[in-house]
Order: C-alpha cells, then sequence, then structure tokens
C-alpha cells in the first residue's frame, strides 16, 4: 500500500463526492424545479446505484469468496445504514421543494404569511441542515465502495462504481441546495456546502475502505457485501420513497429501469 496509491483513491472519491455540488446548480438561476424533473433524476440515480451494488460490488465479490460471506456482508451494511439514520437526526430525501411541509422528526412545521416570513426561513435552515446530513450520511458507504474497490486490486472496478456515484451524487445535491437558497444563503455558500458535503466524507470513507482491504486479506467478498448492503438500504429507505407520492411513479420508475440498464452497460464495456 503505497502512497501513490492511496492519493489516487482519494482523488477519485473526491471528484465522485464534490459531483454533489453539480446538483446547486439548477437552484443558482430557478427557485422551482418540477417534480417530474425530480422524481425523474431520482429514480435514474436509485437505478445506477442498484447497478453498482450488483454489478460492481456483488458480482466481484462472489468471484473472491463465498455467497455466505457476500451475505454476511449485506446484513452488516445494511444494519449499519439503518443504525446511523436512526442515531443521527436527518431530513429523508423525500420533497426539498414543497414549502408546507411537516420537519419530519423536528416537530416544525413551514408556516408561510407576514408572521410567518421568519419561521419560514429558519425552517428552510433547518430543511438545509437536515438534508444535508442525510446526504453526508449517504456518501459514507459510498466512499467504502470506491475504496474497497481500489484495495481489491480491481481499477476498473474502482472508476466504474466512482462514476455511478458521481451520477448518483447530483440529485443528493439539488436536495439539499433548494433550502438551503431559499433560506437565503448565498449563492456561493450554498454551491460550496452543497460540495463539501460530499467532498469531505467520501474521500475519507474511501480511505478507510482501500487501508482495510489492503491490510486484511480476503476481506474483499465481506467488505464489496457490506457496501453494497449500504447502498441497496440507500435506494430503499431514501431514494425510491424520495421519487414516489408527486404523481410521477411511473416516470421514476421508468428512469430507474434506465439508470440500471445503464449500470449493467458500464459494467460490460469497462469488463469490471
Amino acid at each position: 500500500m503505497s502512497t501513490s496509491e492511496i492519493a489516487v483513491v482519494v482523488g477519485v472519491a473526491l471528484l465522485a463526492g464534490c459531483a454533489t455540488g453539480i446538483g446547486a446548480i439548477p437552484t443558482l438561476y430557478a427557485d422551482r424545479v418540477s417534480h417530474r424533473v425530480y422524481d425523474s433524476a431520482v429514480g435514474f440515480a436509485a437505478g445506477i446505484m442498484i447497478g453498482a451494488a450488483v454489478f460492481a460490488l456483488i458480482v466481484p465479490g462472489l468471484e473472491y469468496g463465498s455467497p455466505i460471506e457476500i451475505v454476511v456482508g449485506l446484513a452488516l451494511g445494511t444494519l449499519f445504514l439503518l443504525v446511523v439514520n436512526a442515531w443521527l437526526p436527518h431530513l429523508h430525501l423525500d420533497d426539498p421543494d414543497e414549502p408546507n411541509q411537516p420537519l419530519e422528526g423536528t416537530g416544525l412545521l413551514r408556516t408561510d404569511g407576514v408572521n410567518g416570513q421568519r419561521l419560514a426561513v429558519e425552517d428552510d435552515m433547518r430543511r438545509a441542515l437536515l438534508v444535508g446530513s442525510a446526504v453526508t450520511i449517504h456518501n459514507v458507504p459510498e466512499g467504502l465502495a470506491v475504496g474497497i474497490a481500489f484495495g481489491s486490486g480491481e481499477a476498473g472496478l474502482g472508476f466504474a462504481i466512482a462514476t455511478a456515484i458521481a451520477v448518483q451524487n447530483v440529485p443528493d445535491g439539488f436536495a439539499m441546495a433548494v433550502p438551503a437558497s431559499r433560506a437565503g444563503i448565498s449563492d456561493a455558500k450554498t454551491l460550496l456546502y452543497t460540495t463539501l458535503s460530499g467532498g469531505v466524507p467520501e474521500p475519507i470513507a474511501a480511505a478507510v475502505g482501500f487501508s482495510l482491504v489492503a491490510v486484511v486479506t480476503g476481506l474483499f467478498p465481506v467488505a464489496a457485501g457490506f457496501a453494497a448492503g449500504a447502498m441497496i438500504a440507500v435506494v430503499f429507505r431514501e431514494l425510491i420513497p424520495s421519487s414516489h407520492g408527486h404523481g410521477y411513479a411511473d416516470t421514476a420508475t421508468a428512469t430507474f429501469v434506465a439508470g440500471f440498464a445503464v449500470m449493467l452497460v458500464v459494467d460490460t464495456v469497462l469488463a469490471v
């Protein structure tokens, strides 16, 4: 395990994580983005993530270990994500653009009108912080997946996972940027904070995953299952619910399948 190898892993994960900042760009030019566009983007990202978990983690993991090892990893990864979701306060990515939604888990309610203007701004700020924490949580297993892939000696696999994660991070960044922009945070700070929400945790987690696999031989199957389990749990716990409920479930379903197909093609073309 050389310094140059870790630098490559961290650099790739950093670029993938910083893709959250791309999601903030639409908010710099428009106050609202249609539910159809948002649901489509989230559905596509969910398909990409499931594809990455299956083709870039579970399948290669089976080549290096037994199904039991993969299943153990899946269970641990799912448990990790659910425990983190329960312990850390955050907002689910169900609707970043709905002005009259109660803030889940906070006891707060958006209040509009003259007397409620200040409370509305404060609620937008809280919503931005809570969604930001959710995005940060999700980037941990994603970073681990990149590091684990590189640690196993499969550079093509690592790049494929990082590409999928970068695509998935765009709608995550959008979900965080909308309430931040509404709360009066400047465009520059909105872009910065959104970028850091992925650009900080992802490379750190990637370095940890890479180091574990490089140091502990034979860890890849369980580690790959762990990352896959966490990613699948993110999709079913956050992304799929986020893309339904606005009347565009069929559109989100179609883009989910499209995202899965894209990851299948990427896996085939890159032969990872």
